[in-house]
């Protein structure tokens, strides 16, 4: 019933509608990606408490950004309801969920969620923003996904009486808008776009089995944007298991993006061996109480 109504919900209902095996498949394929969105951040959440919750002022500037995000998408959604654009307002969420969520927030914070000691922060803040997640999400798709979201809400909240249809979309604070944090982000996504695109290349080569075999060299050519990816943990972004920034001149050999100009990737294996725990690949590995580890898993291990 929920691919009909995501079908209905996909579509400009104002005129006729058309359907088939080949629409049904793509409508079937959306809501399979948006059930693993929901999955993710189930399977995150297991056990949160309040006790775990993070400031947004205190959280890490990935963090900070998502809730920006969401924040954009909360006046979005509640515009785009309010003169039945249904098709409009599922764009954007998909959009989100898929893109800015799975191959952005997900894909980098696995890693942390995963691994770092429970009382770490970026673990901790992690968890807070799939909170907030989780409560606008499942809200914000309601209206559309009317079993899936039920579900959804009753597998953390299964009390008698509980429904995500007697829950009000939450409102979000103004302040975690971000323009500035945004615009910089938007260089931050692009550079790790060109490095994404490099390490691709090595897979497909045979070179690399995963990205965390790579510790590759970043040459950035604008001032603006070497300081942005120095500012923060741009081998963690791209999981790497290290990455060097510099602004001398690409080599030839660099690897490019058309649409990026000014950031060219070389390729380089990192260095020493894998930590069994996190996987990536660094000189410290072996050297620590808990055989074959390195210092963060050492210390997560106790």
């Amino acid at each position: 019933a929920d691919i009909l109504r995501l079908w209905v919900a996909q579509s400009d209902y104002t005129i006729d509608l058309r359907i088939g095996k080949e629409i049904l498949k793509g409508v079937a394929d959306s809501y399979r990606r948006l059930r693993n969105t929901m999955r993710f951040l189930l399977g995150n959440l297991e056990g949160f408490t309040e006790t775990e919750r993070v400031a947004p002022a205190d959280m890490p500037e990935l963090e900070q950004w998502v809730l920006h995000r969401v924040a954009e998408l909360d006046a979005e959604v509640r515009s785009g309801y309010g003169k039945y654009d249904f098709q409009g307002v599922f764009q954007k969420l998909f959009t989100f969920a898929t893109s800015d969520l799975s191959q952005v927030f997900f894909d980098v914070r696995k890693d942390a969620l995963y691994c770092d000691a429970a009382t770490s922060l970026r673990r901790r803040s992690a968890r807070t923003v799939l909170d907030i997640l989780f409560h606008r999400l499942t809200t914000w798709l309601a209206p559309v996904l009317v079993f899936t979201m039920e579900e959804v809400w009753l597998c953390r909240f299964p009390e008698e009486g509980s429904s995500v249809h007697l829950m009000d979309m939450p409102q979000t604070p103004a302040e975690w808008l971000n323009p500035a944090l945004a615009a910089k982000w938007d260089g931050i996504r692009a550079a790790r776009r060109v490095v994404n695109g490099a390490l691709e290349v090595q897979r497909t080569a045979k070179a690399i089995g995963a990205s965390l075999e790579a510790a590759p060299v970043v040459h950035v050519a604008d001032t603006a944007v070497l300081a942005a990816l120095k500012s923060v943990n741009f081998a963690e972004l791209c999981i790497t298991s290290g990455i060097q920034l510099t602004q001398d001149p690409e080599p030839a050999e660099a690897f490019r993006l058309p649409e990026v100009p000014g950031v060219g990737v070389v390729f380089e294996h990192a260095p020493g061996h894998k930590c069994q725990r996190c996987w990536q690949i660094l000189p410290d590995v072996g050297s620590h109480a808990h055989s074959g580890t390195c210092k963060r898993c050492n210390e997560a291990l106790g």
